[in-house]
Formats: C-alpha cells, structure tokens, sequence
C-alpha cells in the first residue's frame, strides 16, 4: 500500500518560501523570551519553602473569640492523619454543593491533594482554647470530633499553587475549607489577603479560584472580596456552555497585563 507523503505547499512565487520580517522575528523572539521570564516565575515561586514565612504578621489570628495559628505545608508531605483530616473536612463542606457529582469530585480531591505542587497554609487552633470536644455536624449526619488534647488541631486549610493560567502566572486556591466553628469571624478574609500577598510578593498576576454556583454563601464572600467572573469562564466563554456547568472561575488581578487577559478576556 502506497504511503501518504507529507509535501510543503508551493508558494505564488515559483516554491519559494517567504521569510519572516524583520518585525516578525523580533516579536518571535519577544514572546519566547516573555515565555521563559514567566515559567522562571513559576519554578522560583513553587522552590520557596514556605510563603508564610515572609509574613510573620500572618502567623497568628486572634479575633473574635478565635485564637488560631498557621503554618505552612506540602501536599507529597502530608501526614496521614492531615490527609485523613481534609478529607472529611472536604466531604462535610463540599458534599452537598457538588451533589451527585460528588462522588467522582472527591476521587479527584483526593489526588490533588497530595500532588508535589500543592501548598498549604494550615490553621491550627491552641489546645488551650479547646475545653469541650468539638463535634462538627452536618444534615447529612456527618460528624468530625476532636479529642482536647496536647497538641493543637486542624480547623480549616488553604491548598493553593503556583499555574499558568492564559499565559499569566497566576496562584490558583484550589480549596479554602474551615470548620463550621471558625466561620463568620474574618478568619477567611484573612488568609485570602494572605494568599494575596503571596501572590504579589512572588509576582504573579492575579488570584483565581473555582466555586460551585450552588454554593451561595462562598459566591457572595469572593464578591465582597472583589473577585469577578474571569473571562476563562464557562459562562463567558459560551452562555450556553455556561449554563451546563455547575461552577464560576473567579479572578482578582493585580496587573494590567493579567487583567486584560483574565478579566476582560482580551
């Protein structure tokens, strides 16, 4: 059987190619050099081995009858009672605005995150603020206890990375969960200012983050914190498509570039 040979289209001018211009081959060069300047970026945001430290104002939150601390992790270095902590915190939070597509969301969660490239800020609560257990309930009837003890324990997490988005170099909060307990004290405003300042100090253009439409009170949390609609949206990119999906991506930029890419969709 005769095999298909893969030929060059002749040009108008007898076969020969056309070269580039001069202006073409320094936009050429400009945009891999741009390229190489963002992913430097990224691989030097993701090799500091901890963001918090850069801001020790952030180490510690006492407001509102809430005293907590935070402290920073990896997600390939995760203890197995952390790991076993953001799953439940995660089922009891996130299982209803994903309804039945829950199941299968987890099965992703669950591998996010422990991935090498997830960062977390967690918030610890002291022991000696607990006296009573801590139990967490749900209407589905789920529970998550905490024995006072020692040591301090987990209230909420931040897993957040270091992506590309759209060729910006953007962090991206893949959760922000905490215990029913620490909500409605500032505690997110918080983090997500410190998030924030992560962002900046490591010169990334903006913050962006994904929230289930079902998910009314996280909606209007993100939009009081000035986060929009991106332009990277099911629902911008194509109403109908928009209508299908059962989530937004929100945005904050800090730059122009990024704002026009992100926000306004340029």
């Amino acid at each position: 059987m005769a095999t298909a040979e893969k030929k060059r289209p002749r040009s108008s001018s007898g076969g020969a190619e056309k070269r580039p211009s001069r202006k073409e081959m320094m936009f050429g060069t400009w945009i891999l050099g741009r390229k190489k300047a963002v992913e430097e970026l990224i691989r030097k945001a993701v090799a500091v081995k901890d963001h918090l430290a850069q801001f020790p104002d952030f180490h510690k939150y006492e407001k509102n009858d809430l005293l907590v601390y935070l402290e920073s992790g990896h997600g390939n270095q995760l203890p197995l009672l952390t790991r076993k902590y953001i799953q439940n915190l995660l089922k009891v939070n996130m299982e209803g605005p994903y309804g039945p597509e829950w199941p299968s969301e987890e099965k992703v969660k669950r591998r996010e995150m422990v991935a090498p490239e997830a960062r977390y800020i967690f918030v610890r609560q002291s022991s000696n603020a607990i006296t009573t257990n801590n139990i967490m309930k749900q209407d589905s009837g789920l529970e998550l206890t905490h024995e006072a003890c020692t040591e301090d324990r987990l209230i909420g997490f931040v897993h957040y990375r270091f992506v590309l988005e759209e060729d910006v170099p953007v962090v991206y909060v893949y959760e922000l969960q905490m215990e029913p307990s620490a909500q409605g004290k500032g505690l997110g405003n918080f983090l997500m200012e410190l998030i924030e300042l992560i962002a900046c100090k490591s010169q990334m253009g903006a913050v962006m983050l994904t929230v289930q439409k079902a998910n009314n009170l996280a909606m209007a949390f993100y939009k009081k914190l000035r986060y929009v609609i991106s332009s990277t949206s099911p629902s911008r990119v194509d109403p109908l498509i928009g209508l299908e999906k059962n989530y937004e991506i929100l945005c904050k930029a800090f730059e122009s570039e990024a704002k026009s890419r992100l926000e306004e969709g340029n």
